[in-house]
Formats: structure tokens, sequence, C-alpha cells
């Protein structure tokens, strides 16, 4: 059985990158999404165990003392991680996995031994822009949204360090792109674009 590939997408807050995550993988079979563990607060309609696992600080800091993650990150003064078990276990059984996570945590991945993945970065098209999107979600208050902003500034620095970069400007089109990404990836893995091996007839 061949390994499956690990895609890891960072995108600053308020890119866009959940809704183009749920159009792509509503549209490619063979898709399994890691969900990250965090210590913030739910957002309205955000589900646990679905968008994340939200747990205390104390129980993130056991998990963190027991080496159970693959990377874990402190970003907007919160905890976010990314547990081992499920993404090696995951992609030791030949599934192909989606991992959603910030630009520290792709770094560490990155220079990680024990994992190989096809790095993607989503950016927003101009600043002014992401800074609409934010405000749009009436999630945050004026200060929080200025740091995320500020992040993003830095963020968007580490863009080049990644395999892809895609500018989530036109929805349609950005999917288009990433579905596109991960056809292809697939194909230089000898897979269909539905993930399944290719198997050839022998002579």
């Amino acid at each position: 059985m061949k390994r499956g590939i690990l895609f890891v997408i960072s995108a600053p807050s308020g890119t866009g990158k959940t809704t183009l995550l749920r159009r792509v993988m509503g549209r490619l079979e063979g898709l399994n999404f890691s969900v990250s563990h965090t210590t913030r607060a739910p957002r309205p309609g955000e589900q646990d165990g679905r968008d994340y696992h939200f747990i205390p600080r104390e129980e993130f800091e056991v998990m963190i003392e027991g080496n159970r993650f693959v990377e874990w990150a402190r970003v907007h003064d919160n905890l976010y991680g990314t547990a081992t078990a499920g993404v090696v276990g995951q992609l030791a059984q030949g599934e192909d996995v989606i991992l959603d996570i910030d630009v520290q945590g792709a770094a560490i991945i990155r220079e990680s031994s024990e994992l190989e993945g096809v790095h993607i970065f989503i950016a927003p098209p101009r600043l002014a822009i992401l800074k609409e999107r934010l405000k749009g979600r009436n999630t945050d208050s004026d200060e929080t949204i200025e740091l995320r902003l500020k992040n993003a500034v830095t963020e968007m620095a580490s863009a080049p360090t990644y395999d892809y970069l895609i500018v989530n400007d036109d929805l349609d089109e950005a999917a288009e792109m990433l579905a596109s990404i991960i056809i292809a990836e697939r194909a230089r893995c000898h897979r269909r674009p539905n993930g399944e091996p290719l198997q050839f007839e022998k002579a």
C-alpha cells in the first residue's frame, strides 16, 4: 500500500481558506481533513470534532508534555496543535490528508524528518480586502482585527517557502487551482484523481 499524501495548507485569518477547502473536499474524493486541537473558543457555527477539537489550555499543555503533537504553536494568544496519532495513522493507511495550519506549524513540518508534505499557501488579493472580510464576519473586535492584519503581513512573507501559492480573489478560480494541484500531485504519485492507486495489467 502506498503512503498517503499530506497537503499542508496555510493562510492568513479571513482569507476564505475554510470555504475554499470545503468546496474542494466536496468535489474530490479521498481527502481527509485533519482536525487540529485549539484552546480558543468556538466561533458561531463551528462544531467540536468537526472544525477543531476545542480543549482547555491545561489539557493542551498536558499533550505538549506528552509529545503528542506533530507541531503546535501559539497564535493570537491561543494554542493550536496537530495530534501525531491521527495524521501519521491516516497516511500510513494510504489516505490523503488535508492539514490546515498556520505558518509556524507548517515550518515545523517542513523541517520534520517524520512527515513530508505538499505545502500550499492561500493569500488574499490585498490587505484592504482582507480587512473588509474580517469586519464582515462580525466575530472580532477592532483590536483583534488589527492584530490579525498585522500578523497577516508576517504570514504572507512566508509564502515563498511554500510549494504553491493561490490568491483567493475569485472563489471559483481558487477552488479550481487547488483541486488541480491535488489532482496533479496524485498523478505524480501514480494515483487517479480520486486518490486510488493506478494499476496496470501485466503482459
